[in-house]
Protein backbone atom coordinates (compact mmCIF):
# COMPACT_ATOMS: atom_id res chain seq x y z
CA UNK A 1 0.00 0.00 0.00
CA UNK A 2 1.15 3.41 -0.91
CA UNK A 3 1.97 6.42 1.57
CA UNK A 4 0.53 9.11 0.71
CA UNK A 5 2.86 12.06 0.77
CA UNK A 6 2.04 15.13 3.36
CA UNK A 7 0.58 18.69 1.22
CA UNK A 8 3.02 20.31 2.43
CA UNK A 9 5.46 18.17 0.28
CA UNK A 10 3.26 18.44 -2.85
CA UNK A 11 3.11 21.96 -2.71
CA UNK A 12 6.73 22.36 -2.38
CA UNK A 13 7.25 20.26 -5.47
CA UNK A 14 4.23 21.63 -6.99
CA UNK A 15 6.87 24.07 -9.06
CA UNK A 16 8.97 21.48 -10.32
CA UNK A 17 6.03 20.63 -12.44
CA UNK A 18 5.67 23.51 -14.03
CA UNK A 19 9.18 25.27 -14.64
CA UNK A 20 11.05 24.63 -17.91
CA UNK A 21 13.45 21.90 -16.72
CA UNK A 22 15.77 21.85 -18.80
CA UNK A 23 16.11 25.29 -20.11
CA UNK A 24 16.91 26.28 -16.31
CA UNK A 25 19.91 23.21 -16.09
CA UNK A 26 21.33 24.40 -19.47
CA UNK A 27 21.08 27.80 -18.05
CA UNK A 28 22.86 26.37 -14.68
CA UNK A 29 25.65 24.44 -16.73
CA UNK A 30 26.45 27.64 -18.82
CA UNK A 31 26.79 29.89 -15.77
CA UNK A 32 28.69 27.05 -13.81
CA UNK A 33 31.71 27.55 -16.73
CA UNK A 34 31.57 30.97 -16.98
CA UNK A 35 35.06 32.01 -15.60
CA UNK A 36 34.83 35.51 -13.81
CA UNK A 37 37.87 35.83 -11.59
CA UNK A 38 37.07 37.43 -8.10
CA UNK A 39 33.07 36.77 -8.43
CA UNK A 40 33.61 33.08 -8.99
CA UNK A 41 36.15 33.18 -6.14
CA UNK A 42 33.03 34.86 -4.38
CA UNK A 43 30.64 32.38 -4.78
CA UNK A 44 32.70 29.37 -4.13
CA UNK A 45 33.28 31.19 -0.75
CA UNK A 46 29.45 31.22 0.21
CA UNK A 47 28.86 27.74 -1.67
CA UNK A 48 31.37 26.33 1.32
CA UNK A 49 30.06 28.38 3.69
CA UNK A 50 26.04 27.05 3.36
CA UNK A 51 27.03 23.91 2.76
CA UNK A 52 29.99 23.52 4.76
CA UNK A 53 32.56 21.88 2.25
CA UNK A 54 35.85 20.01 3.96
CA UNK A 55 38.07 21.69 1.68
CA UNK A 56 40.58 19.89 4.22
CA UNK A 57 40.55 17.15 1.71
CA UNK A 58 40.39 18.80 -1.59
CA UNK A 59 43.51 18.45 -3.55
CA UNK A 60 43.96 21.86 -3.73
CA UNK A 61 42.48 24.10 -1.11
CA UNK A 62 43.30 27.33 -2.89
CA UNK A 63 40.48 29.08 -4.68
CA UNK A 64 42.29 30.70 -7.20
CA UNK A 65 43.40 27.24 -8.66
CA UNK A 66 39.39 26.98 -9.71
CA UNK A 67 38.47 29.07 -12.73
CA UNK A 68 35.39 28.28 -12.85
CA UNK A 69 32.47 26.98 -10.84
CA UNK A 70 32.30 23.45 -12.30
CA UNK A 71 35.64 23.22 -12.04
CA UNK A 72 35.22 23.44 -7.67
CA UNK A 73 32.40 21.23 -7.70
CA UNK A 74 33.98 18.62 -9.73
CA UNK A 75 37.44 18.95 -7.75
CA UNK A 76 39.67 16.33 -7.04
CA UNK A 77 40.25 15.10 -3.52
CA UNK A 78 43.59 13.45 -2.40
CA UNK A 79 44.54 10.22 -2.66
CA UNK A 80 45.03 9.68 0.86
CA UNK A 81 41.30 10.92 1.57
CA UNK A 82 39.34 7.75 0.26
CA UNK A 83 41.12 4.59 1.34
CA UNK A 84 39.62 1.58 -0.16
CA UNK A 85 37.98 -0.66 2.39
CA UNK A 86 39.09 -4.48 2.48
CA UNK A 87 35.17 -5.48 1.90
CA UNK A 88 35.04 -6.14 -1.75
CA UNK A 89 32.62 -4.16 -3.22
CA UNK A 90 32.64 -0.52 -2.16
CA UNK A 91 31.20 2.63 -2.62
CA UNK A 92 31.05 4.61 -5.80
CA UNK A 93 30.51 7.83 -4.00
CA UNK A 94 30.31 10.04 -0.93
CA UNK A 95 26.68 10.15 -0.54
CA UNK A 96 23.71 8.94 1.33
CA UNK A 97 22.00 5.70 0.95
CA UNK A 98 18.38 6.40 0.10
CA UNK A 99 17.62 2.56 -0.42
CA UNK A 100 18.67 -0.48 -0.08
CA UNK A 101 17.87 -4.42 -0.63
CA UNK A 102 16.94 -6.78 -2.80
CA UNK A 103 14.54 -5.92 -6.41
CA UNK A 104 11.51 -7.92 -5.49
CA UNK A 105 10.39 -9.17 -9.51
CA UNK A 106 11.39 -6.50 -11.16
CA UNK A 107 10.67 -3.66 -8.46
CA UNK A 108 12.85 -1.44 -6.27
CA UNK A 109 11.79 0.55 -3.62
CA UNK A 110 11.68 4.54 -4.02
CA UNK A 111 10.19 5.71 -0.90
CA UNK A 112 8.09 4.01 1.63
CA UNK A 113 5.46 2.35 0.17
CA UNK A 114 6.40 3.58 -3.33
CA UNK A 115 8.26 1.60 -5.81
CA UNK A 116 9.31 1.70 -9.51
CA UNK A 117 10.41 -1.06 -12.35
CA UNK A 118 13.20 -2.06 -13.19
CA UNK A 119 12.74 -2.61 -16.84
CA UNK A 120 11.43 1.09 -17.37
CA UNK A 121 14.87 2.24 -15.31
CA UNK A 122 16.66 0.27 -17.85
CA UNK A 123 14.48 1.92 -20.65
CA UNK A 124 12.50 -1.03 -21.82
CA UNK A 125 15.75 -2.85 -21.91
CA UNK A 126 14.34 -6.47 -21.15
CA UNK A 127 17.62 -8.24 -21.53
CA UNK A 128 19.65 -6.20 -19.07
CA UNK A 129 16.70 -5.94 -16.55
CA UNK A 130 16.77 -10.05 -16.81
CA UNK A 131 19.97 -10.26 -15.66
CA UNK A 132 18.82 -8.38 -12.12
CA UNK A 133 15.10 -9.10 -11.85
CA UNK A 134 15.83 -10.88 -8.34
CA UNK A 135 19.22 -9.29 -7.79
CA UNK A 136 20.26 -6.35 -5.26
CA UNK A 137 20.15 -2.46 -5.48
CA UNK A 138 21.20 0.46 -3.79
CA UNK A 139 20.39 4.40 -4.36
CA UNK A 140 22.72 6.53 -3.13
CA UNK A 141 22.04 10.43 -2.96
CA UNK A 142 24.84 12.79 -3.51
CA UNK A 143 24.23 16.04 -1.65
CA UNK A 144 26.03 19.78 -2.87
CA UNK A 145 28.78 19.24 -0.66
CA UNK A 146 29.91 15.89 -1.49
CA UNK A 147 33.01 14.55 -3.73
CA UNK A 148 31.00 14.38 -6.91
CA UNK A 149 33.68 12.05 -9.19
CA UNK A 150 32.00 8.27 -9.38
CA UNK A 151 34.28 5.15 -8.98
CA UNK A 152 34.30 1.70 -9.83
CA UNK A 153 33.06 -0.66 -6.85
CA UNK A 154 35.24 -3.85 -7.74
CA UNK A 155 36.76 -4.38 -11.21
CA UNK A 156 35.15 -4.77 -13.88
CA UNK A 157 34.95 -4.15 -18.02
CA UNK A 158 32.36 -2.10 -19.72
CA UNK A 159 29.99 -4.29 -21.95
CA UNK A 160 27.24 -1.09 -22.68
CA UNK A 161 26.41 2.16 -22.54
CA UNK A 162 23.04 3.29 -22.81
CA UNK A 163 21.97 7.37 -22.20
CA UNK A 164 18.13 8.21 -21.62
CA UNK A 165 16.31 11.19 -22.03
CA UNK A 166 13.65 12.21 -19.81
CA UNK A 167 12.77 14.79 -17.11
CA UNK A 168 15.12 16.35 -14.38
CA UNK A 169 13.12 16.35 -11.00
CA UNK A 170 15.44 17.03 -7.72
CA UNK A 171 16.26 13.57 -6.55
CA UNK A 172 15.93 14.45 -3.35
CA UNK A 173 13.89 12.92 -0.11
CA UNK A 174 10.83 15.17 -0.45
CA UNK A 175 10.53 14.51 -4.10
CA UNK A 176 11.07 10.89 -4.09
CA UNK A 177 7.91 10.71 -1.89
CA UNK A 178 5.97 12.66 -4.27
CA UNK A 179 6.54 12.39 -7.58
CA UNK A 180 6.20 8.52 -8.85
CA UNK A 181 8.61 6.39 -11.00
CA UNK A 182 10.91 9.88 -10.46
CA UNK A 183 14.26 7.29 -11.19
CA UNK A 184 12.71 6.10 -14.47
CA UNK A 185 11.41 9.26 -15.52
CA UNK A 186 14.49 11.41 -15.00
CA UNK A 187 17.64 11.55 -17.75
CA UNK A 188 20.26 8.85 -16.78
CA UNK A 189 22.95 7.17 -18.21
CA UNK A 190 23.41 3.51 -17.71
CA UNK A 191 26.73 1.48 -17.55
CA UNK A 192 26.54 -2.31 -17.74
CA UNK A 193 30.58 -4.00 -16.14
CA UNK A 194 31.31 -7.26 -16.32
CA UNK A 195 32.68 -8.69 -13.73
CA UNK A 196 34.09 -11.79 -11.52
CA UNK A 197 31.23 -11.59 -9.60
CA UNK A 198 28.40 -11.08 -11.91
CA UNK A 199 27.14 -8.43 -14.02
CA UNK A 200 27.29 -4.44 -12.13
CA UNK A 201 25.44 -2.03 -13.52
CA UNK A 202 25.17 2.38 -12.39
CA UNK A 203 23.14 4.01 -13.40
CA UNK A 204 23.76 7.33 -13.11
CA UNK A 205 20.36 9.81 -12.36
CA UNK A 206 20.37 13.29 -13.77
CA UNK A 207 18.68 15.91 -11.73
CA UNK A 208 16.97 19.43 -11.44
CA UNK A 209 20.62 21.34 -12.98
CA UNK A 210 22.30 18.12 -13.63
CA UNK A 211 22.62 19.14 -17.36
CA UNK A 212 25.41 16.31 -17.76
CA UNK A 213 27.20 13.58 -16.81
CA UNK A 214 30.86 12.83 -17.88
CA UNK A 215 32.89 9.38 -17.85
CA UNK A 216 36.40 8.75 -18.59
CA UNK A 217 35.71 6.66 -21.73
CA UNK A 218 33.09 9.03 -23.19
CA UNK A 219 33.63 12.37 -21.86
CA UNK A 220 30.44 14.50 -21.36
CA UNK A 221 27.01 12.93 -22.27
CA UNK A 222 23.86 15.22 -22.74
CA UNK A 223 20.70 12.73 -23.94
CA UNK A 224 19.36 13.88 -26.68
CA UNK A 225 15.66 13.33 -27.83
CA UNK A 226 15.89 9.51 -28.19
CA UNK A 227 17.82 6.76 -26.51
CA UNK A 228 21.30 6.39 -27.32
CA UNK A 229 23.35 2.73 -27.07
CA UNK A 230 26.73 2.04 -27.20
CA UNK A 231 27.78 -1.51 -27.21
CA UNK A 232 31.97 -2.46 -26.35
CA UNK A 233 33.89 -5.28 -27.78
CA UNK A 234 36.01 -7.48 -24.94
CA UNK A 235 38.96 -6.80 -27.03
CA UNK A 236 38.48 -3.13 -26.83
CA UNK A 237 36.26 -2.03 -24.07
CA UNK A 238 38.01 -0.30 -20.73
CA UNK A 239 38.92 -2.17 -18.21
CA UNK A 240 38.35 -0.70 -14.63
CA UNK A 241 40.12 -1.43 -11.60
CA UNK A 242 38.32 -1.46 -8.31
CA UNK A 243 38.13 2.19 -6.82
CA UNK A 244 39.33 3.72 -10.34
CA UNK A 245 37.34 6.91 -11.41
CA UNK A 246 34.75 6.21 -13.79
CA UNK A 247 33.00 9.58 -14.24
CA UNK A 248 31.48 12.75 -12.64
CA UNK A 249 28.04 14.94 -12.02
CA UNK A 250 27.99 18.23 -13.18
CA UNK A 251 26.17 19.32 -10.14
CA UNK A 252 24.58 16.83 -7.53
CA UNK A 253 22.30 13.97 -8.21
CA UNK A 254 22.11 10.14 -7.29
CA UNK A 255 23.91 7.13 -8.37
CA UNK A 256 21.77 3.68 -8.51
CA UNK A 257 24.01 0.84 -8.50
CA UNK A 258 22.80 -3.51 -9.41
CA UNK A 259 24.48 -6.27 -8.25
CA UNK A 260 23.87 -10.27 -8.63
CA UNK A 261 22.10 -11.63 -5.73
CA UNK A 262 23.44 -14.87 -6.56
CA UNK A 263 27.49 -14.21 -6.00
CA UNK A 264 27.25 -10.87 -3.29
CA UNK A 265 24.95 -9.54 0.02
CA UNK A 266 24.80 -6.13 1.35
CA UNK A 267 27.08 -5.66 4.38
CA UNK A 268 24.37 -6.19 7.23
CA UNK A 269 25.66 -3.02 8.83
CA UNK A 270 24.70 -0.87 6.14
CA UNK A 271 21.23 1.03 6.65
CA UNK A 272 18.90 3.74 4.98
CA UNK A 273 19.99 6.99 5.85
CA UNK A 274 23.54 6.32 6.44
CA UNK A 275 26.36 8.59 4.99
CA UNK A 276 28.82 6.42 3.14
CA UNK A 277 32.29 7.43 1.81
CA UNK A 278 33.52 6.66 -1.49
CA UNK A 279 36.02 3.30 -0.62
CA UNK A 280 33.61 2.34 2.41
CA UNK A 281 31.94 -1.29 2.12
CA UNK A 282 28.95 -1.57 0.34
CA UNK A 283 28.45 -5.61 -0.38
CA UNK A 284 30.78 -9.14 0.33
CA UNK A 285 30.81 -12.19 -1.62
CA UNK A 286 28.71 -15.11 -0.74
CA UNK A 287 30.33 -17.97 0.88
Amino acid sequence: MNSKPSLRNKLLTLPQYLIPQHLLSRLVLKMTRLQMGAITRWLIRQFIKIYRVDMTIAQTSDLRDYASFNQFFTRAIKPTARPLAEAEIISPVDAEISQIGQINKGSLLQAKGHFFSLEDLLGGNQEMAALFKDGLFCTLYLSPKDYHRIHIPMTGQLKEMISIPGRLFSVNQRTTEVVPNLFARNERVITLFETELGPMALILVGALFVGSIETVWADTLTPSSQIQQWHYDKKDAPVLQRGDEMGRFNMGSTVIMLLDANHVAWLSERRVQENVLMGQGLARILN
